[in-house]
């Protein structure tokens, strides 16, 4: 009799559910639609905002991002390869190429920044 009495008490007992999954993918999908929403939104005011600039400031933009590409990729790689591509020169590379790319990206923002506070949405 008593192991009858321990065979019943070995019978796993589920722990109740303090997190329920289907309130919790609810919850996990509307987080994503708010931040995708929010993404859309603020592309599309860029869009708009854009629509009354020149021809030449939109070329300009195009134009900047090729020279920083060609800059980074080609010009920039060569320093590695003349210092005999030792992990020396591959550190000293990637710490210019983090400066030259932050330098790049806050003359790109103070050149071609799109201002999109003036245009608002009715949220409905």
């Amino acid at each position: 009799m008593p192991e009858d009495s321990q065979s019943s008490l070995e019978v796993e007992i589920e722990p109740p559910e303090f997190i329920d999954k289907r309130e919790e993918e609810e919850a996990a999908f509307w987080r994503l639609k708010r931040a995708a929403d929010t993404w859309r939104e603020n592309r599309l005011k860029r869009v708009l905002a854009q629509e009354g600039e020149s021809i030449f400031l939109t070329l300009g933009r195009v134009l900047y991002l090729i020279c920083c590409i060609i800059f980074d990729g080609l010009i920039l790689v060569e320093l590695p390869i003349y210092m005999g591509r030792t992990s020396a020169a591959w550190t000293i590379y990637i710490l210019l190429l983090i400066f030259t790319v932050r330098l790049q990206y806050e003359y790109y923002k103070k050149w071609f920044d799109v201002d999109i506070s003036q245009i608002e949405f009715e949220n409905a």
